[in-house]
């Protein structure tokens, strides 16, 4: 019964971070409404940090001290924060919040690129080498670059570029931060912070243009930081160390459905017929890549797609 129980468990806060995290693109475009996209990213990093100082304080905790780990923090940071968030609010300009699901969903496809070109996957069995070709033909279909122009093409680009960042960022944290006897809420307020101070010097590109919030834009701006960014950037911590990454990445398969569904509920938003296709294959490859893999140590995430990291 315990069994039971547990599994039940465990499936509920898989369901609940994928709920919450999917709804990341849909609050990212009701900001873009009034909000430029460094006001949106530095918006997000300073609700996040905030939400998760006092939640670190709270439990007792506190911030790192060390100096070098301070300098790995930061390096995560920003490539798992400053820039994914930035690329997000960036290339949600001119694409769709499903859109920026889906392509949020290679991140795992990146991962795998790069322990192969850094040497950490080798001997790749055909399934996995056949996977990582069939998910990046399905980044290709929905980009669709033979076909896609001007300012959506670009925004397009921006979000792979983001999935890309993650990947980079979760390698570097599951070698220099995780595992090393900090807690995982000390390290998730410290990046939010390290991500903040680097999204602040990015103000001048955008970010002192004057604003007018309307509530529904400060509701959007307040649950994309609160709970999109904060609380889920934790929770992915907590599910990671708990469980394991393999079990973690189940979230990868259900951001994509969560984030075209709301999208399509509450923005109205469209799903074409090559999109569509484009997003089941990019899930067949990600399926693909994961088997005959072993739950590996726990590694952070900001999106689901790696361990596979925050929106």
């Amino acid at each position: 019964m315990n069994g039971v129980v547990g599994r039940t468990w465990a499936w509920a806060r898989i369901g609940v971070l994928a709920l919450l995290w999917g709804s990341t693109f849909l609050w990212i475009e009701l900001a873009l409404d009034a909000l430029t996209p460094v006001q949106v990213t530095l918006s997000r990093c300073v609700l996040g940090s905030v939400t998760l100082l006092v939640a670190c304080l709270a439990s007792g905790h506190r911030l790192p001290r060390k100096r070098a780990v301070w300098g790995h923090i930061v390096v995560a940071a920003f490539f798992c924060n400053a820039v994914p968030f930035a690329m997000f609010s960036i290339g949600q300009q001119t694409i769709d919040s499903a859109v920026a699901g889906v392509l949020n969903a290679t991140t795992p496809l990146w991962s795998l690129l790069i322990g192969v070109i850094i040497g950490s996957e080798r001997g790749l069995p055909p399934a996995r080498l056949a996977g990582l070709l069939l998910g990046f033909a399905g980044v290709v279909l929905i980009l669709a670059p033979w076909r896609t122009t001007g300012s959506g093409g670009w925004g397009a680009l921006a979000v792979v570029t983001a999935a890309a960042s993650y990947a980079v960022g979760f390698a570097f944290m599951g070698r220099n931060l995780v595992g090393k006897g900090i807690p995982t809420i000390s390290l998730s307020a410290a990046q939010l912070v390290a991500a903040t101070a680097l999204t602040a010097l990015t103000l001048p590109a955008g970010g002192l243009t004057p604003i007018e919030i309307s509530p529904k834009t400060l509701i959007a701006v307040v649950i994309l930081g609160v709970v999109a960014t904060g609380i889920t950037f934790h929770l992915t911590y907590r599910i990671i160390a708990a469980e394991g990454a393999t079990n973690a990445a189940t979230v990868g398969y259900l951001l994509p459905v969560i984030s075209v569904a709301l999208g399509a509920i509450v923005l109205d938003e469209g799903l074409s017929l090559r999109i569509a296709v484009g997003m089941v294959v990019v899930l067949v490859g990600v399926a693909l890549t994961r088997r005959h893999t072993r739950a590996s140590a726990p590694v952070p995430a900001e999106t689901p797609a790696t361990v596979a990291p925050s929106t």
